[in-house]
């Protein structure tokens, strides 16, 4: 997402005074929809616990493209159900035809990371949902100006009432739809059931690439167990025209460091890297295959491996075992 150096400190402050956004979230049991069975229980706000009335709002203003300047797009424009909420665009299109910087990443259990954007800058959903209604190249809008238009459907009005017992405001507009975002959970690909103890839900050259991947990918990608995610510099250039975190840190050791992705339904969520760079899934093993290129803050993790075409094929096969047919089929999200 691109958004200019004072944004950032105008969503802290959004956040504060409109929706309470700054509160940490605390781990609450909800419906069986907010859980997974490898990564525990979504951890959500106290004044954000699930209800069905709030999950309806939530996925109504996912799908409004009121939410944007000129009624264009919605949240769902760049993060698509039938793409795991991707999008096949390198960059997606804002209002007007605007183009940022970045990729639009894919929302499966977006609601298990403890930080979010690009960079892993905001610590909530309320808060982030802030991002791309004020950014210039997504929403270009105004929270204020939103819910004015917003108030004058009656319909939403009564599920506000329904859903928080308040008129429509920007505490229910983030609470709402970072409730419902907790929701989208993927959790029954291939890789799902064979670590929930199915020996043979894998083939063996999976079997194989499982072995290759845990051996070479795991310092950043963790497979087994909700991802430690973490915040790095892969390589993929000598120089950022994205300065990455060092946009929110202004330190030189932060250029071009961005959140390590997860990898659920990778397969389907092409292009690659924070800015869509890479189309395929060949392209990214081979940038990793290879080591990448020289940068000061190159992660370590980040080094030529020298793999063979067979076990870059075996790797990449077993990288489509992540691949959650169910969750791209479900309908309760569309």
């Amino acid at each position: 997402m691109k958004y200019n150096r004072n944004t950032v400190y105008f969503i802290i402050l959004s956040a504060a005074c409109f929706a309470g956004c700054l509160d940490k979230p605390s781990i609450s049991v909800a419906s069986q929809i907010f859980s997974h069975p490898r990564y525990g229980e979504v951890a959500f706000s106290t004044n954000n616990t699930f209800s069905e009335e709030r999950w309806l709002l939530g996925k109504k203003l996912f799908y409004d493209k009121r939410l944007s300047i000129d009624s264009s797009i919605s949240c769902a424009s760049c993060h698509n159900p039938n793409l795991a909420f991707a999008d096949t665009m390198a960059i997606s299109p804002g209002v007007f035809g605007r183009l940022g910087m970045r990729n639009a990443p894919s929302l499966a259990n977006v609601g298990f990371q403890s930080f979010l954007n690009r960079e892993g800058n905001l610590p909530t959903l309320e808060m982030q949902m802030l991002v791309p209604i004020q950014e210039h190249a997504e929403f270009g809008f105004n929270m204020i100006k939103l819910v004015e238009r917003l108030s004058a459907d009656s319909e939403i009005q009564k599920m506000s009432q329904s859903a928080y017992g308040r008129i429509l405001d920007p505490f229910v507009v983030t609470r709402s739809i970072g409730l419902f975002e907790r929701s989208i959970i993927s959790s029954t690909s291939k890789l799902d059931i064979y670590l929930r103890g199915d020996n043979f839900a894998l083939t063996t050259p999976e079997k194989q690439g499982m072995f290759l991947f845990k051996t070479h990918c795991t310092g950043c990608h963790v497979i087994d167990k909700l991802q430690p995610l973490t915040i790095e510099n892969n390589g993929i250039y000598e120089t950022y025209n994205d300065p990455g975190l060092m946009r929110v840190t202004k330190m030189a050791k932060d250029e071009g460091k961005f959140k390590v992705p997860s990898l659920q339904n990778i397969a389907i969520t092409a292009p690659y890297m924070h800015d869509g760079s890479m189309k395929t899934l060949d392209e990214v093993l081979a940038h990793y295959n290879a080591g990448g290129q020289n940068h000061p803050n190159k992660s370590v993790l980040v080094k030529k491996i020298d793999l063979s075409t067979s076990q870059l094929e075996d790797l990449k096969i077993f990288l489509k075992t992540m691949t959650d047919e169910n969750f791209l089929r479900d309908t309760k999200y569309r």
